[in-house]
């Protein structure tokens, strides 16, 4: 590369200093932020949106520009700096309200909210992991729909991560897989600071980084941040590199410039200060005031970043019509792809089930509505977490996903089909919280209906991903088995009793337990045309087959009267597998002249969306007798018991036992739900004589049945 002039290494200097100065404005005007890492980061991220990243201001959203993750978002004064000079819809004003209420520059990036912003970031480490999934995502659209002469899928994934990133486990586990992949268009420039919040990285951080990184099977690159002919020279190697994601260890001066502060943990989390502003702005030779002040020269340089991006995208349009030309199905279905688009008749292929069929666990049934409409669904990929044999997500015939040359001879996958970059089964190995994240950047890229599969209890690993997918309105699926203490012999560290509760707690998550397998064929027809993020929660145990013809709803309605119309004595409702155990407690309370009616609830969120018009018409007017069932926490449930009501459920661990027995000890019985409905209609001595076994059960193991286990 031919030597810089003086003009333009003077340039350079004015444009990195812009960076610098715009952010620490920012951060001063609101008083809160994060000077520190846009202040060393300057120099590499320069380089990287001015010379390397493939995007255009103009249209941030087309298909094939670069992704760019900001994995360090309390940096995100640097990104937004970064957006504002390039060109996109981000003006000084925005700047100026950087943090303040409904402005378009949030204190960490936000997706859909800041034009530019492709990813959600704060929570340290999911970025890394997202821009795994987007690494992923472009790799497999790649390899299925370019042709020997047509290339429409060609982009790279860039990140700026911080020591804190690669100190989360996330990332390690993203890493990982990453590494394991050969996902060699993933690059992240690692803002190697050596500074956390609240000290020197080296009181909790001694390791050897850019070794475990080469131990996990990365390209890596070690260089000094603040050289910008170091970051080019990286860069170069990186993009050369295909076979391996990169990691450029880019050693870094945080809160470089400011004459007291730089290099200080001082300067991570707070502002400079007006003085240390003004004494920065001296040592950097640009103007003190006014604030948000950027040169001409440099404003000129960074909006030529408009023309390039023109250009690529134009470039790109020219060879997506030639595609299209050639290969017409193959664009439609591109196209139909990045829209969201489904196929008519996608879902023609679902089975149904009939009442007194063989029971079958909804884990069991799900798998097969899975293999029943993928091969309509050509982007639908996923995996689980290691245990695709037990929560049944393996796509047979799909293929695996991943690099042929990564399996030794006589390794192979779960699918029968080819190990390829088309393989519709990823393999997660034993990592949720790297499942997760990566399920939601797979969301995030655009073209792919991505899913991730475990036992409902370990989606507690998942929890940070499953938030941010409903903060981001991902269409992220999360497919959860095992989902109660009848679970079994594995007891209580596998046995869920307060999850389902918990994930219908996050806003904007829709939460579907179904009762049967019709049920669970109608969830996942909902799952994949809801387009916001989706848990799925399915049960280890043969469930019976619901007789549900003549009924007044369906899952659609989130909950639905299932049998006893007219005016009922009680209403028992129920969601998952408890369903059943609500019929047969309809049952029994028949047998003491109890009129009882079933309902079905298997999404609290969907019932809510129906109004209260239709809650009545289900649950009766209040003051109706109700009694909920659910095997596990029973907070919550007085949002539909009401003024009149009780809750049957488990409100403590579980227990190591065949599941049956279990369920068993926990109350989970027609005969227990039956005497918690006939004591809240005043048949004390009828619930006792019905519920005498249970109250022996407990008393032998030294418990007493809890506050809402059969009592009003």
């Amino acid at each position: 590369m031919a030597q810089a002039t003086d003009q333009e290494t003077a340039l350079q200097t004015q444009a990195i200093n812009a960076i610098r100065t715009l952010s620490i404005d920012a951060v001063q005007a609101a008083n809160s932020g994060h000077p520190g890492l846009p202040m060393g980061a300057a120099p590499m991220a320069y380089v990287l949106w001015q010379e390397f990243l493939k995007h255009n201001p103009r249209d941030p959203q087309w298909p094939d520009r670069d992704r760019f993750v900001l994995s360090a978002g309390h940096g995100s004064a640097l990104l937004y700096s970064l957006l504002h000079l390039t060109g996109y819809d981000l003006s000084v004003e925005d700047l100026r309200n950087f943090r303040q209420l409904g402005s378009k520059t949030p204190g960490h990036p936000e997706r859909g909210h800041t034009p530019g912003v492709e990813l959600t970031t704060g929570p340290l480490g999911q970025g890394f992991a997202n821009g795994v999934g987007f690494a992923i995502a472009e790799q497999f659209l790649a390899a299925k729909f370019n042709r020997a002469d047509h290339e429409i899928v060609d982009h790279h994934t860039y990140g700026i991560v911080s020591d804190g990133d690669v100190m989360e486990g996330v990332a390690f586990e993203a890493a990982t897989i990453a590494a394991n992949l050969k996902l060699g268009k993933l690059i992240y420039l690692y803002d190697q600071n050596h500074i956390t919040l609240a000290a020197s990285a080296n009181v909790s951080f001694r390791e050897d980084v850019p070794a475990r990184f080469e131990a996990l099977g990365w390209h890596v690159v070690s260089i000094d941040g603040m050289d910008t002919a170091e970051v080019r020279q990286a860069l170069d190697e990186a993009k050369a590199e295909t076979a391996r994601p990169t990691l450029i260890v880019a050693r870094t001066t945080i809160g470089y410039g400011s004459p007291n502060k730089a290099g200080t943990f001082g300067v991570h989390g707070s502002p400079l200060g007006p003085d240390e502003v003004k004494a920065t702005k001296e040592y950097l030779g640009v103007p003190v005031e006014p604030a948000f002040f950027v040169p001409d020269e440099a404003a000129s340089h960074f909006r030529e970043a408009l023309d390039r991006g023109a250009e690529h995208e134009a470039q790109w349009r020219v060879r997506f019509d030639a595609y299209k030309a050639a290969y017409p199905a193959e664009a439609a279905e591109f196209e139909a792809a990045l829209a969201g688009e489904l196929a008519d008749g996608w879902d023609s292929d679902i089975p149904t089930w009939k009442a007194g069929d063989k029971p079958v666990a909804t884990r069991k049934a799900s798998g097969e509505v899975m293999n029943a409409f993928y091969k309509n669904l050509p982007t639908f990929i996923g995996g689980s977490a290691d245990l695709n044999p037990s929560t049944n997500t393996v796509l047979k015939g799909g293929g695996d996903f991943g690099n042929p040359s990564t399996l030794a001879e006589g390794e192979q996958g779960l699918s029968g089909g080819e190990w390829n970059y088309q393989g519709r089964n990823l393999h997660f190995g034993i990592r949720e919280h790297a499942m997760g994240s990566i399920v939601n950047g797979l969301a995030a890229h655009g073209g792919i209906v991505p899913f991730g599969s475990t036992f409902l209890v370990f989606s507690d690993y998942m929890r940070p991903a499953i938030r941010l997918a409903a903060l981001t309105n991902l269409h992220s699926i999360f497919v959860f088995t095992h989902d109660s203490v009848a679970v079994g012999e594995d007891g209580p560290t596998h046995e869920p009793v307060e999850h389902v509760m918990s994930l219908r707690l996050i806003p904007e998550l829709l939460v579907l337990r179904p009762a049967d397998a019709n049920e669970t064929a109608e969830a996942w027809k909902i799952a994949i045309t809801h387009k916001w993020p989706v848990a799925l929660i399915l049960s280890r145990q043969d469930l019976a087959i619901l007789d549900r013809s003549g009924t007044n709803g369906d899952v659609s309605k989130g909950g639905y009267i299932l049998s006893g119309d007219g005016d009922p004595d009680v209403v028992l409702m129920a969601s998952g597998s408890e369903v059943e155990l609500a019929t047969m407690a309809q049952g029994q309370l028949k047998e003491t002249g109890i009129s009882a009616r079933v309902v079905s609830i298997p999404s609290w969120e969907l019932f809510e969306d129906q109004g209260n018009d239709w809650k009545a018409a289900v649950l009766g007017p209040d003051g109706t007798p109700r009694v909920s069932i659910e095997a596990g926490s029973t907070l919550g449930w007085s949002r539909y018991t009401g003024s009149n009501g009780v809750s049957v459920g488990i409100d403590t661990y579980g227990a190591s036992g065949p599941g049956k027995e279990v369920l068993k000890h926990f109350g989970m019985t027609k005969e227990h739900v039956a005497a918690a409905a006939l004591r809240l209609l005043g048949r004390h001595g009828e619930a006792d004589e019905l519920d005498a076994e249970y109250l022996q059960s407990q008393e032998a193991a030294g418990t007493q049945p809890g506050p809402n286990e059969g009592h009003s």
